[in-house]
């Protein structure tokens, strides 16, 4: 089975290698901190190193909607300086963002724009000469439009040469987009993302011995794609190549782990996975059947440091103003653009998993998609309560009387059984209530409803704490993933004798 090199929500990933060491940064849209680096010497395991928007002052996405604000951001390693552009759709107006940082851990800098440049998925390349390309998907302020291209000064933004459109893609598919340019043996390659993203996305490439054109298509387009077969990880594409320190070569992609019955639903959003690269015939050629991945997804926090960790993420950055530390955990107030959002959240990694939150004063631990489609359970006054938001639709699905020593609230994901039937889910989510004798349930229900299926978007599931008004505190949040007994597999044929 393939899984994930970085599992849970870690979209559009881009790729670069810099001397024994790989680094990947990821697209966060809504969210603060954005943009995501990880770091690995095997491509295999791989560990948070920093978020390149890690500060209010880099980026304002107070405002920013579900499923907008940082698009696919593409990261390179250049003269001493590690650069990721990226674009906001909120200010796409006013440019791309590019940010900088000697060390990967950064700190990294306040951005520049590239101003002219319109759109979304930038990358930037540098040829042979030295010279530094800004490619997009979008337009340009000289009218241009589709998969374009200009030479820029990646530390000030501003462009050093006319805007050119490069290869449009295929013709076939749809959404021809994330393009990334490379140089070798000669010739210009252009690989972008085809078929949107979902069950036919798709990874292209076209070669030219100049950027100017003309392009030659690869004969074996798409070179990369799982549409129509039975793979358990779905929609791939929006990959990106690195060349290994030996000489041979590997790319990084995103896809989803559906699970259920047709047409099957996934819940974590798009994932980053590894392929190796063999070039046959001056094309390369994916091969996604590589050693698996190592990672350990879980983790308790008790914040008793100063700083968050860089695992917590939350809507426009609202961590920032409604969260503090305090002696006893963290303090938890109100999101002031929307009460129902949590104050502090954390990407769910796996398939199935559980999470304890030990709030004091009036709080919920909620499963969150966007801000029309979340799970919660909250205490206050004595109750708990599961409420379900399924697309704007709100509903209380069970209120229990507690002791009022309670204060831990539990959430899990779990296997769908089957007893339950064939028609299934990919998961089934309880919520419950921590007491002296264990958890006590006080509701469940199909995870389907909280589907990128269902609730459409590019993000993924979220566990995070609000507060129900005033304020609360977070003594302590635990995350652990659960083994699936493997007898509630809903992909299996239920037909079958």
């Amino acid at each position: 089975m393939l899984l994930p090199a970085i599992p849970g929500f870690y979209p559009d990933p881009s790729i670069c290698r810099v001397g024994e060491s790989f680094f990947i940064a990821n697209s966060t849209f809504q969210y603060l901190p954005g943009v995501p680096v990880h770091e690995s010497t095997d491509l295999r395991t791989w560990r948070l190193v920093a978020n390149a928007f890690s500060r209010p002052e880099q980026l304002d996405l107070s405002g920013a909607p579900s499923n907008a604000g940082i698009y696919a951001p593409t990261i390179r390693h250049r003269d001493g300086r590690f650069f990721v552009v990226t674009s906001d759709l909120l200010s796409a107006r006013e440019g791309h963002l590019i940010v900088h940082a000697e060390e990967a851990a950064g700190p990294w800098s306040v951005p520049v724009r590239a101003s002219g440049a319109i759109g979304i998925d930038p990358d930037l390349f540098w040829d042979e000469d030295g010279t530094c390309y800004l490619t997009w998907k979008g337009v340009s302020d000289t009218g241009l439009s589709g998969i374009l291209s200009s030479a820029i000064d990646p530390l000030t933004g501003e462009r050093r040469g006319e805007v050119r459109q490069l290869w449009q893609g295929t013709g076939v598919l749809t959404d021809p987009e994330g393009p990334h340019l490379y140089r070798r043996d000669g010739f210009y390659y252009c690989l972008l993302a085809e078929g949107g993203t979902t069950r036919t996305h798709s990874v292209t490439i076209a070669r030219a011995k100049s950027l100017d054109g003309p392009w030659e298509d690869c004969p074996s387009n798409p070179i990369f794609t799982h549409r129509g077969t039975a793979s358990s990880v779905q929609n791939v594409g929006h990959a990106d190549l690195v060349e290994n320190a030996d000489g041979t070569w590997a790319a990084v992609y995103l896809g989803v782990r559906p699970r259920g019955f047709v047409p099957k639903f996934h819940v974590n959003g798009r994932e980053t996975f590894v392929a190796d690269v063999r070039w046959v015939e001056g094309w390369p050629v994916f091969d996604d059947a590589r050693e698996a991945a190592v990672f350990e997804t879980d983790f308790v926090d008790g914040f008793n440091s100063a700083e968050l960790d860089g695992r917590w993420i939350s809507h426009g950055g609202a961590q920032w103003s409604a969260t503090s530390p305090v002696e006893e955990g963290l303090s938890i107030r109100p999101v002031d653009r929307n009460e129902y959002l949590p104050a502090l959240s954390v990407r769910a990694r796996d398939e199935y998993w559980n999470v304890v939150a030990e709030v004091t004063g009036a709080g919920a631990l909620q499963v969150h998609m966007d801000t029309d489609n979340w799970a919660e359970i909250a205490l206050a006054d004595g109750t708990a309560s599961v409420t379900l938001s399924s697309v704007g639709l709100r509903h209380t699905l069970a209120s229990v009387p507690v002791d009022a020593t309670v204060s831990a609230l539990h959430v899990s994901a779990q296997e769908w059984t089957p007893e339950m039937g064939f028609n299934s889910g990919p998961d089934q989510l309880v919520f419950s209530v921590g007491t002296a004798d264990g958890p006590v349930e006080v509701a469940r229900f199909d995870g389907r409803l909280l589907s990128t299926e269902v609730t459409a978007g590019f993000t993924g599931r979220v566990v995070g704490v609000r507060t129900l008004g005033g304020s609360c505190v977070l003594h302590r949040f635990s995350y652990e993933p659960i083994a699936p007994a493997g007898d509630g597999d809903a992909a299996e044929n239920p037909f079958k004798a």
